[in-house]
């Protein structure tokens, strides 16, 4: 499973959300979102790199990505 990191009134979260939303229309790929500003830890770690994404902790991408990152990242 991978892990998107967003928090709230973030543009690009909104926008990797929806094309990992998009991108389980094609592939079977699970994600959960966790808000890193109900957690402090994880809040000063990925604060100015979300949204962030991750599978087993190693991190994949960050920043802005779209359908063509994730599909590079976790597909091929």
């Amino acid at each position: 499973m991978y892990t998107l990191y967003t928090r709230p009134n973030c543009g690009l979260c909104e926008e990797a959300k929806s094309a990992l939303t998009l991108l389980q229309e094609d592939y079977p790929i699970d994600f959960r979102e966790i808000n890193i500003e109900e957690d402090e830890q994880l809040h000063e770690q990925y604060m100015l790199m979300i949204p962030v994404l991750t599978k087993h902790e190693k991190v994949l991408l960050y920043g802005n990505f779209g359908y063509g990152e994730l599909l590079e990242a976790l597909i091929l």
